[in-house]
């Protein structure tokens, strides 16, 4: 059976269209509308309201970016170490992406912001976990970390960081990254899309280190995603069949929404309500030929749009988007994009797939 292959996803990017800082205002940014078929439309991200309608469904992601990023040194040898925290297990250990120069053991001592903590075990993907003994490592954390910008800005974060790589409804903690698509939302783009009738709701994704670790295989289905933490609440639910009910399109604000609600429907189609992980990898499937079947890609059944940044070369991100749009259809839309010089990655412009 022919595969999808890593090098599917590949196009080549001018670096100055890196956005490695964000535009002065967050709804600044531009919007490239994707119809399935025919021309593209250029816009604002404050034209949104104008590209949906009434009874229309958008669903965004309120996890904030903690500053997980610690730095220490090996207690034994004094070597330099770096742990981003990515979960919390029980007991006070963490997951954590850990980076040495000569690795970790189990049961090896680390001094982190002035806190000693031990290795437990060496997990996959270079995840350690960490035990923290009693210490609250959210708040050391908080009070000692950085934030963990993408590494493709190649700069330390500055006050600006602060608050521009945060959500303007960020309030559940435990993220290691921005859920991006959100950034270009200010109360005044979502008072102007209720007042069309478009509701706004809300679930958790706390976004983990898996968003950081290259797909290092170039049979894309070997690729194995890692966990993240995910709640959605009753009241959600409730709008989404509300708005089915009504007619509405549900419009997923980013790809960590995307697979937070795809992973939550039931046999029914229904969303549930309620908390888990989800390590669910949605990417296209493989094209037919002749005399060969191809596999088939994800059949999406919790959303019907998707507004999302534009994404790195090679990534999962870039293949949950074509999943979504059909790859040839992102591949030409990242062409016009590139064209038109938009701005790509975190602090980039955006899309609109209906």
């Amino acid at each position: 059976m022919p595969s999808v292959r890593l090098s599917d996803f590949d196009y080549a990017l001018p670096d100055e269209l890196i956005a490695r800082h964000p535009p002065a205002e967050r709804d600044g940014a531009r919007l490239l509308h994707v119809p399935p078929q025919g021309d593209f439309l250029h816009a604002q991200f404050r034209d949104l309201p104008a590209l949906l309608r009434a009874g229309d469904l958008l669903v965004l992601n309120d996890a904030r970016v903690i500053k997980a990023r610690l730095r220490g040194r090996k207690a034994d040898t004094g070597g330099g170490i770096e742990l981003l925290l990515d979960r919390p297990l029980e007991n006070g250990v963490w997951l954590a992406l850990g980076n040495a120069s000569k690795g970790f053991h189990p049961g090896q001592r680390l001094e982190v912001a002035g806190v000693v903590v031990t290795v437990v075990s060496l997990e996959t993907q270079g995840r350690l976990a960490v035990d923290f003994g009693g210490v609250d490592a959210l708040a050391l954390a908080e009070q000692s970390g950085e934030l963990p910008l993408p590494p493709y800005l190649d700069r330390a974060p500055d006050g600006a960081d602060a608050e521009r790589y945060q959500t303007v409804f960020a309030q559940a903690q435990g993220a290691v990254a921005a859920p991006t698509a959100g950034l270009h939302f200010t109360p005044k783009v979502l008072a102007a899309l209720a007042a069309l009738g478009i509701r706004s709701g809300f679930l958790t994704l706390k976004v983990g280190v898996g968003t950081f670790l290259p797909v290092r295989t170039d049979e894309v289905d070997a690729h194995r995603m890692l966990e993240e933490r995910y709640a959605i609440g009753p009241a959600l639910v409730t709008a989404i069949d509300e708005a089915r009910r009504a007619g509405g399109r549900v419009i997923a604000v980013g790809t960590t929404v995307t697979r937070t609600l795809e992973s939550a429907i039931d046999a029914e189609g229904r969303v549930r309500a309620g908390e888990g992980l989800t390590d669910l990898f949605i990417r296209p499937g493989s094209a037919e030929q002749p005399g060969v079947p191809g596999s088939p890609g994800h059949r999406f059944r919790a959303i019907d749009g998707l507004l999302t940044n534009f994404h790195l070369p090679r990534s999962t991100l870039l293949m949950l988007v074509s999943a979504f749009a059909g790859t040839a259809r992102v591949r030409a839309a990242y062409a016009e994009a590139i064209e038109r010089r938009y701005r790509f990655f975190s602090y980039g412009d955006c899309c609109l797939f209906l």
